[in-house]
């Protein structure tokens, strides 16, 4: 009997509740006389000694129920003939579906008393059961959890425990001539760089607690990053992260905040990705690394934005602020801008006044900064305040039925000019802020000019209309008099 075969007789066995040979049989159900495991245990056999400590041995299964066989045959042609279900090692693209007998969706005796999970649909529906369908040999079930001397998850010895788990992982994705075979472009430094993380650390020294590979991959239905289901999805990581460090009890431990995702999610760049689907958008890993996690420490949080803000880093590195920074060891960025909620950038956040950011260390009027800090405010207003009084004016012109789109257009520019200048605060010089601004400054002004000049037009139109309105009228009403001029002489006419 084939391989494939001998899987289809199988499942319906189970599915009918029999027991062929070779079929996973209930627990308590081993066979009498074992002569399989007795055999090979006396010629010193380390599969028999490690099959002894195996999860499945405890409950009930024996060699024949994954090799095939008759173990009560005491002759060993007997016990392994093909004719009574013998296969030997089961070759390893079939691997998934034997083990599906019992970790499957078929119904059978140990899936109620251990609560077994439909892990092999799991495994296919994920990318190591894709990379198994294309070469044998791709990942598979023992590929992780070994063959004999199977623990089960939670105990120290078992691949998959939690310390164990990223070293098992590493067995196939630090070998480059491995992956080579199924993804030439994906990295093999995951490990190395697992280990430098704060997770990694932690892990090393014992916390099987923290997040290891399947804590964000997950375990049997791995899927690729680029897959919308996947838990590493761009758009499904802050979940990911959030399934522990949103989690009060779980991270109690640890001391550290648990409203980092409430926070983001509010956050431009949580609204950016959760909301508007822009994949370009930050998420947790973007800023904190994927494999190499860890919080950005003072010196390096101004880089981590430099990745994306290029032109306010650099701009940033030659102010004032940098050295002042610098000196009191602040973090950069995330002190105007926050880390997590942080705030669409605003010109309400250059000023004096309440809520603005610069006061909270520029306080009164006696601050030297104070004056270039106003300037820098007004120069900001007279580009936002400047757009939006003319929008207003330009709006009246077209309620009064005057044609001002180009004008309207012309506003376009003015959102580079803005865009600029928020830039140009970053570096604290009045004169490249003044030159950013400048180019919309003039744009505004020649909007407000075409705005006002739509509305004069408009009243000279409707001046003009009532001048003529009034001379036809006049001349309607000369001509009506001359006719009837004409008329009474033609009547005293005929009169006489």
């Amino acid at each position: 009997m084939t391989a494939r075969a001998w899987v289809l007789a199988a499942v319906a066995a189970v599915a009918a509740g029999l027991a062929l040979p070779g079929a996973p049989r209930a627990e308590g159900a081993r066979a009498a006389v074992d002569h399989c495991l007795g055999c090979h245990a006396e010629i010193g056999s380390p599969e028999a000694k490690g099959f002894r400590a195996d999860v499945h041995f405890a409950a009930g299964l024996t060699c024949a129920d994954c090799h095939g066989g008759d173990p009560a045959q005491e002759d060993q042609d007997q016990a392994m003939s093909p004719a009574r279900g013998y296969r030997g090692r089961p070759r390893p693209e079939a691997i998934p579906a034997l083990c599906g007998l019992c970790h499957g969706s078929s119904p059978n005796r140990f899936q109620a008393r251990f609560r077994l999970d439909d892990v092999a649909s799991a495994f296919n529906s994920g990318a190591h059961g894709a990379a198994l369908k294309a070469d044998p040999k791709g990942p598979q079930c023992v590929s992780c959890h070994g063959v004999h001397g199977i623990a089960p998850v939670k105990d120290p010895r078992s691949p998959v425990y939690p310390s164990q788990v990223t070293k098992t992982c590493a067995h196939c994705h630090s070998d480059p001539a491995y992956m080579k075979t199924f993804n030439p472009g994906l990295p093999v430094d995951q490990y190395a760089k697992y280990l430098t993380s704060v997770h990694g650390q932690r892990n090393a020294r014992g916390d099987a607690r923290v997040a290891t590979c399947v804590s964000c991959h997950s375990n049997h239905a791995v899927l690729r990053v680029r897959d919308p289901r996947s838990p590493v999805y761009p758009t499904r990581v802050p979940g990911t992260c959030a399934r522990c460090h949103s989690d009060v009890r779980y991270m109690a431990d640890y001391h550290i905040p648990t409203n980092q995702y409430d926070d983001y999610r509010r956050s431009v760049h949580g609204i950016a990705l959760l909301r508007n689907s822009d994949l370009n958008a930050p998420a947790c890993n973007t800023c904190h690394g994927n494999h190499g996690a860890a919080p950005p420490g003072v010196g390096s949080v101004e880089n981590v934005c430099g990745l994306c803000h290029q032109a306010n880093a650099e701009l940033f590195d030659k102010s004032a602020h940098k050295e002042a920074f610098d000196r009191r060891r602040l973090p950069g960025c995330v002190v105007c801008h926050g880390n997590h909620r942080v705030a669409p950038p605003t010109d309400a956040l250059v000023g004096l006044g309440p809520g603005s950011t610069c006061a909270s260390c520029h306080r009164g009027a006696g601050d030297p900064a104070a004056a270039k800090i106003l300037r820098t405010r007004a120069l900001l207003d007279s580009l936002s305040l400047g757009r939006e009084a003319v929008e207003k004016q330009l709006s009246r012109a077209e309620q009064l039925g005057m044609d001002v789109s180009e004008a309207r257009y012309s506003l376009k520019q003015v959102n580079q000019a803005q865009v600029e200048s928020r830039v140009q605060v970053h570096a604290l010089e009045m004169g490249p802020l003044q030159a950013s601004a400048a180019p919309g400054i003039q744009v505004i002004s020649k909007a407000r000019l075409a705005a006002v000049e739509a509305i004069r037009e408009y009243y000279f139109r409707r001046q003009g209309l009532g001048v003529a309105t009034l001379i036809i009228t006049v001349l309607a009403l000369l001509l009506y008099l001359k006719i009837r001029q004409i008329e009474r002489r033609q009547r005293k006419d005929e009169a006489r």
